[in-house]
């Protein structure tokens, strides 16, 4: 079955370029927000100001279990609003201004409070963080799955989104370099204006995605009865579907953020012996490979998906970052350190495709959904996604603070004992391999394949076409 014979993209399917842009733009203020948390935290409040990391993994921790337990009460309020301007772009607006903000407060904690005084800080500020990161990004989210109802124009869509993000992400390694330059007294100083800059960016990206982008089932949606918090939430985790997929993307999630972090400390203290300046210029380079091999990497990952299907091409990658992955053994080498420039690109390219792919598969199930109950529920949908994944991350964010402290890491050490250097590369290299290879296997069995998600599609616009002509039977009959 090839995509030339059947599955031919309709123009009424297909999103403007300018929509397809301005998706991206608001996708790339959370990404650059969130990656920017999670690969900065451990550098600044650890490495900086002195928290311990089981202290520093608490903090974590309690944040993403909120933000577990606001998504899906976000998103069942935006598939329940009904307003003028649709279900989803007044809460994108109203928290684009919240995320901006919230992203500068994080890096505000000044030197020179005590450990416990920098513990509450950084656990209020992340708790704003990631409320504001709910009312916004649950929201855009949902908004992505139904500004087409094709399998294909959904992959595209996504790899605009993702090309976009790693324009975004060009920037989200270089942040520790900019703050670490001699014009700031240290690291900690230099993040809070780098802070402050970055929050103005992302406010104007979830401004443009707000105001540009149009949502599909506006009037469809009218007259649709509205669903209670616990009878959705239910609803959406017995989609069978929905758990398969859940069971593919969380092993490799909380494998890679068990080990948050941890890349960055073998670079510090491994390759380069506890020499900051010289470790952030690795790191940033590992950082912009990753972000610029993934804007070719779209455009390879759209053309695979389009013929293989989305579910195949989830499951080539995964093995190619498993692999690469493994290469780290060889690769963290002190005497030739740009090695890993080698496993990051794999990692790039994974990365790249699973959580694109991820988005499409979602906004087929939520067709999927609508054939079985009737109504649609993307909000539902991103935000149970989001409550799961964010379960896992919470979780692996607390073990990982705990894992950290089993290598024998000492954050006062300017240099790491061989038993802890070894402990670091062991989990950091085996962990996230082991969990790649599980998902992949995963995907032999996944249900929901091009054929049947055009079937689905078929009888969902047969569908509301008949509920379409009942309604003007029923018109002209008054």
């Amino acid at each position: 079955m090839t995509e030339t014979k059947h599955h031919i993209t309709s123009e009424q399917d297909k999103i403007p370029v300018k929509q397809k842009v301005a998706y991206g733009l608001g996708a790339m203020s959370t990404n650059v927000a969130v990656n920017s948390f999670g690969n900065l935290t451990l550098l600044i409040y650890n490495a900086g100001l002195g928290i311990s990391p089981i202290l520093l993994g608490v903090a974590q921790f309690i944040p993403r279990l909120w933000d577990a337990i606001t998504d899906p009460i976000v998103g069942n309020m935006s598939d329940n609003t009904r307003s003028r301007f649709g279900r989803r772009r007044p809460y994108i607006f109203v928290g684009a201004f919240a995320l901006g903000l919230a992203f500068a407060l994080l890096w505000m904690a000044p030197k020179g409070w005590s450990e416990y005084t920098l513990f509450g800080y950084i656990l209020i500020a992340s708790l704003f963080f990631f409320t504001a990161t709910t009312i916004y990004d649950v929201p855009r989210g949902a908004l992505g799955y139904e500004m087409t109802d094709d399998y294909h124009e959904r992959t595209r869509l996504f790899a605009y989104c993702s090309f976009l993000i790693n324009v975004g992400a060009l920037t989200t390694p270089w942040l520790y370099f900019v703050a670490t330059r001699k014009i700031f007294k240290d690291e900690v100083e230099g993040m809070k204006y780098v802070g402050l800059v970055m929050g103005g960016l992302m406010l104007l990206g979830g401004l443009v995605c707000a105001l540009v982008c149009k949502e599909r089932h506006v009037e469809q949606v009218k007259h649709q009865e509205r669903v209670k918090f616990w009878d959705g939430f239910a609803m959406t985790c017995k989609n069978r579907t929905f758990v398969w997929l859940l069971a593919i993307v969380l092993p490799v999630t909380i494998g890679f953020y068990f080990v948050n972090g941890f890349s960055q400390y073998i670079m510090l203290y491994y390759v380069y012996g506890g020499d900051k300046q010289a470790s952030s210029v690795l790191m940033g380079w590992c950082g912009t490979l990753w972000a610029t091999l993934s804007l070719p990497g779209v455009f390879l990952m759209t053309y695979v998906a389009t013929r293989l299907g989305k579910s195949k091409t989830v499951m080539i990658f995964l093995i190619v970052m498993a692999l690469g992955n493994s290469l780290k053994v060889v690769c963290y080498s002190k005497t030739h350190p740009w090695l890993v420039l080698i496993p990051t690109a794999s990692l790039s390219l994974g990365m790249l495709v699973l959580f694109s792919l991820v988005y499409s598969m979602l906004a087929d199930i939520c067709d999927e959904d609508e054939l079985i109950t009737g109504k649609r529920r993307e909000g539902s949908y991103q935000a149970v996604y989001g409550w799961w994944w964010k379960i896992g991350i919470s979780g692996a964010f607390l073990v990982s603070g705990f894992l950290l402290k089993f290598t024998g890491f000492n954050e006062k050490l300017a240099v790491q004992s061989d038993s802890t250097l070894f402990w670091l590369r062991f989990w950091e290299i085996g962990l996230p391999a082991a969990m790649c290879f599980f998902s992949a296997f995963l995907l032999t069995k996944y249900p929901l394949t091009e054929q049947r998600a055009y079937e689905i599609k078929d009888l969902l616009e047969k569908r509301r076409l008949a509920a379409a002509e009942a309604a003007v039977i029923q018109q002209e009959n008054k």
